[in-house]
């Protein structure tokens, strides 16, 4: 089954402008295209958008994101260098996750703080 480019884009959430631009860019794929020229997106591009949004959300660079898609284009022997570089990158990712940990700790004791002191708790529960 085929996908028109307003189905994908709503489908993904992701601009028309963007695909076109990750596909001009080689981090996408170039898109089959029906009779008519008219771009038409499989279920294997669905999965490719979604592993670079996913690397995008993480903060990875398009270059570096056009790097693993060069790496997988290449096939099994470069399995090794691909899980490098998204190991490089979970780890990245498990930092950020902490940071933000800390940072919702932070935020809940101040709502505490400000919970106990809009109360005043005048009588004991």
């Amino acid at each position: 089954m085929g996908y028109s480019m307003k189905e994908i884009s709503e489908k993904m959430g992701i601009s028309p402008y963007t695909l076109r631009f990750y596909e001009k860019e080689g981090v996408l794929p170039i898109v089959d295209r029906d009779a008519n020229g008219v771009r038409m997106f499989s279920e294997h591009y669905i999965d490719c958008i979604e592993t670079v949004q996913a690397l995008r959300s993480t903060g990875l660079p398009l270059a570096e994101i056009k790097q693993y898609v060069e790496l997988y284009k290449s096939g099994d022997r470069t399995l090794q260098e691909r899980k490098k570089l998204l190991v490089h990158q979970k780890s990245k990712v498990e930092e950020q996750i902490a940071l933000l940990f800390k940072t919702m700790e932070k935020i809940n004791y101040k709502l505490a703080l400000i919970d106990v002191q809009d109360n005043k708790f005048e009588k004991l529960p």
